[in-house]
């Protein structure tokens, strides 16, 4: 199992009517995760799209337990179970606040895809080679 945290402040814009974040705006948090996550193993999305592969989201699940707002900072807790497979790597997310309370978690899988002709392709080895060392 491979877990990685980053943290992000609440931003005013990221905030609905109600003064809480509004819900669509988890799925960037969910990405800020991802995106950190690798490149906590010293890796990048920007070397991958300049291997010429890409991580479409195909699936996206979130639940939300409690309401964020306006300047909180927030942890992000990304984990990945098991070894990515047959072109899908599928990322867990907690988001926490500052008192540590779970308020939203979720799951989003993704394809390695190339992205000349959008066909499912292989994880670039350098990652695979750094996620090894975890499972």
């Amino acid at each position: 199992m491979y877990q990685s945290t980053t943290q992000i402040r609440v931003r005013y814009a990221e905030t609905d009517q109600m003064n809480v974040v509004y819900y669509g705006n988890y799925a960037q948090y969910f990405e800020v995760g991802r995106v950190e996550a690798i490149r906590q193993l010293g890796y990048s999305y920007k070397a991958m799209e300049e291997k010429g592969i890409i991580l479409p989201v195909v699936e996206m699940h979130a639940k939300y337990l409690r309401s964020a707002s306006y300047d909180e900072l927030l942890t992000i807790v990304t984990t990945i179970q098991k070894m990515p497979t047959n072109h899908e790597i599928i990322f867990e997310s907690e988001i926490y606040n500052e008192n540590k309370k779970l308020l939203t978690k979720g799951t989003v899988h993704l394809y390695f895809v190339n992205k000349n002709n959008w066909k499912k392709t292989y994880m670039p080895e350098e990652l695979e080679e750094r996620l090894k060392a975890f499972f």
